[in-house]
């Protein structure tokens, strides 16, 4: 998957301070196609949170007890937040039917069973 969509959010400017989950930002990017996905240390309930959302569809956010799965976790999460990106057409394309509605959701359902 193409992940060179992946960029740093205001050229890293968030990176060292307060994230969403009360922790310090290690990682924080965006993806061109609508999407963020932000990794945080030492929260408020565990050493290290994931938070990730696609504009508009969803935000979700897991914990976890050491970096390096953190960071494992936090790689595979972007290559299928890359994935379900693909399928959905930029708005100034084309509107969604239902029919296509209903497959993204369902890939987002599936995403969030993947990545609980």
């Amino acid at each position: 998957m193409d992940e060179s969509k992946w960029i740093e959010i205001d050229g890293g400017s968030a990176v060292g301070r307060k994230g969403s989950e009360g922790g310090t930002t290690i990682k924080d990017e965006e993806h061109s196609r609508g999407a963020r996905i932000t990794l945080e240390r030492d929260t408020q309930i565990a050493p290290f949170a994931i938070t990730c959302g696609i504009y508009g569809w969803m935000v979700h956010t897991r914990f976890f007890r050491n970096h390096v799965e953190a960071l494992r976790e936090y790689e595979q999460m972007k290559m299928a937040m890359s994935a379900i990106l693909s399928r959905i057409p930029n708005a100034a394309d084309e509107n969604l039917g239902d029919d296509q509605t209903g497959r993204i959701s369902s890939e987002i359902e599936d995403f969030l069973k993947l990545y609980p």
